[in-house]
C-alpha cells in the first residue's frame, strides 16, 4: 500500500512537471525564440540522459535501430516542442496547457488510418466532444476566427497530432524497445537536427537571468526528470494507469499560468477543459 501510495505521489508529481513546461516555455520564448528554445531543450534533456543509459550499456540498442528512433523522436519532441513554443508567443499558459490535452483524441483519430480501429459512435462522440471544447476554448479567448486568432491553436492542435501519430509508429516500429533508449535517442537526434536552426535563429540580444532558468528548469525538471519518472510509473502501473496523467496536466497547467503569471481563468477555460476531457474520458471508457 505504501507502495502505491508512492508511485501515485509521483503521477502527481509527473503532472505538476509537465505543466511547469507550459510556464517555463511561456517565460523562455519570448528572449530565445522558438528554434533556440527547443534546441537548448532537447539537448540539455539529451546530455541528462545519455550518461544514464551508458551505464545500464544500452547504447548497441540505440546503435541499431537508430534511424526508426530518430523518426520517432523528432516527431515526439521537436516538431511539437516547436509548434507549442511558437503558440506560446500568443496563448497563455493555461489555454496552451488545456490544449495538449487533446493528445488522446489524436491519438485516437490516428488509429483508424495506422492501427485498422474503427471509428465506432464511442469514438465520434468523443472526438466531437473534444473539437466542441476547442471551439469553446477559442470563443473564450476572443478569437475571432481569423487567421490570427486561429493559427496559434491549430499549432498546439498540429503538435498533438504528432504525439499520437509518433506513438502509434513508436509501437509499430520499436516493440519492446527500452523507453530510455528510445527517449535519449529520439532527444539526441531531435538535438542534432534542432543545433543549425537554433544557429539560424539565435537571438541577438543577450537573454535575462529569468529566460535562461526556464530554459534549465524545462530541460531538467520537464524533461529529463519527469521522463525517469514516467518510465517508473509505467513499469509499476502499466502504460494505461499511467497515461492517466493527461488528465491532470490541465490542471497543474492552469494552476502555474494563475499563481505565477497572474493569468486570468475564466469560465470559459473550465467549459472548454471540461469538454475536452468528457471527450478523452469517452475514447477510454470501457463497456
Amino acid at each position: 500500500m505504501d507502495s502505491l501510495r508512492r508511485d501515485y505521489a509521483l503521477l502527481i508529481l509527473l503532472a505538476a512537471l509537465w505543466g511547469g513546461s507550459f510556464l517555463f516555455m511561456r517565460v523562455a520564448v519570448p528572449a530565445f525564440g522558438p528554434l533556440a528554445l527547443i534546441a537548448l531543450r532537447v539537448g540539455l534533456a539529451a546530455l541528462t540522459l545519455l550518461p544514464l543509459m551508458l551505464w545500464r550499456r544500452q547504447w548497441g540498442l540505440w546503435r541499431a535501430n537508430w534511424a526508426r528512433i530518430a523518426v520517432v523522436g523528432i516527431f515526439l519532441t521537436a516538431f511539437p516542442f516547436c509548434l507549442i513554443a511558437w503558440a506560446q508567443l500568443s496563448l497563455s499558459t493555461g489555454m496552451a496547457s488545456v490544449l495538449n490535452a487533446t493528445t488522446p483524441l489524436m491519438t485516437a483519430l490516428w488509429a483508424w488510418p495506422l492501427a485498422g480501429e474503427r471509428l465506432t459512435p464511442q469514438r465520434g462522440g468523443g472526438l466531437a466532444l473534444g473539437l466542441a471544447g476547442v471551439l469553446v476554448l477559442l470563443y473564450g479567448h476572443g478569437a475571432r476566427f481569423d487567421v490570427q486568432s486561429i493559427l496559434p491553436v491549430m499549432a498546439m492542435l498540429a503538435a498533438t497530432a504528432s504525439y499520437g501519430w509518433a506513438g502509434h509508429m513508436a509501437k509499430r516500429w520499436l516493440p519492446g524497445m527500452p523507453p530510455l533508449v528510445t527517449a535519449c535517442g529520439g532527444l539526441s537526434s531531435a538535438a542534432v537536427l534542432m543545433l543549425p536552426l537554433a544557429w539560424w535563429r539565435w537571438p541577438v540580444s543577450v537573454a535575462g537571468a529569468e529566460a535562461w532558468w526556464a530554459v534549465l528548469l524545462l530541460a531538467l525538471l520537464s524533461t529529463s526528470l519527469a521522463y525517469l519518472i514516467y518510465y517508473r510509473l509505467i513499469n509499476r502501473l502499466g502504460a494505461t494507469r499511467a497515461s492517466s496523467v493527461t488528465y491532470l496536466v490541465p490542471v497543474f497547467g492552469v494552476l502555474w499560468g494563475a499563481l505565477f503569471l497572474s493569468e486570468s481563468v475564466g469560465v470559459f477555460m473550465f467549459a472548454g477543459a471540461g469538454l475536452i476531457l468528457a471527450g478523452v474520458l469517452l475514447l477510454g471508457w470501457r463497456h
